[in-house]
């Protein structure tokens, strides 16, 4: 398909998308950049509902880069341990703790170059960071945004760093934060893994997954 035509259908996408979501924020309890990275370290694999349960106490006890350098591994992986794969995250955030203090002056910094060397920072967390703590314009890609970009033939990816790209190419930049929310949490609500609710969906016209939609048609 043209990319000129997948520009407008993108524009009409984000349309729709606008009015059934007002409220593109992130779910992610929190009061300044580092608990937000902490947070969205934390949120791999598991739901931001439970991070929202755990953070409240980490963050009352730890406040600063500092103060995670000095507590110990074994009293973050205790109060982190429900998030799931908690030694391999109380290691990454750790470690990201450690390089801000050292290397940043305690700040989080604020491009995509130098979140990338923090210790378990990948681009969707770097790209959550900076859209919603800087204001600095990405495109969030977790397996939510991948899933209803391939369905809406935004992309023929399954590379988060190409999805990244092609989604990039389609919006203008000024919807690059609020529009990648907005897909992110219509893949997390409607457009489903296992069971899309495409029954009225407010994208189902402008979806060519005919096969999907027929699965749901002929669902009890």
């Amino acid at each position: 398909m043209p990319i000129a035509t997948n520009k407008a259908r993108m524009a009409k996408i984000l349309r729709r998308l606008e009015k059934a979501i007002p409220q593109a924020k992130v779910a992610l309890a929190h009061q300044n950049p580092f608990e937000l990275l902490v947070a969205t370290i934390l949120s791999a694999q598991c739901t931001d509902a439970r991070v929202n349960q755990v953070t409240p106490k980490l963050f009352s006890l730890y406040k600063t880069p500092s103060d995670f350098v000095k507590m110990s591994s074994v009293a973050l992986e205790a109060i982190i341990r429900s998030t799931g794969f908690y030694k391999n995250k109380a290691k990454s955030i750790m470690g990201a703790a450690q390089k801000i203090v050292e290397r940043f002056c305690g700040e989080v910094p604020s491009t995509m170059e130098a979140l990338l060397t923090l210790p378990g920072v990948g681009r969707k967390t770097a790209n959550v960071v900076l859209g919603h703590a800087f204001g600095v314009p990405g495109v969030v890609v977790d397996t939510h945004v991948r899933r209803v970009a391939n369905r809406l033939g935004l992309t023929q990816s399954q590379n988060p760093d190409h999805i990244e790209g092609d989604l990039g190419l389609l919006m203008p930049k000024s919807k690059w934060i609020d529009g990648g929310s907005r897909l992110l949490l219509h893949g997390r609500h409607v457009c489903r893994a296992r069971t899309p609710l495409c029954r009225g969906c407010t994208l189902f016209n402008l979806c060519p997954n005919e096969e999907e939609k027929q699965k749901a048609e002929n669902r009890p």
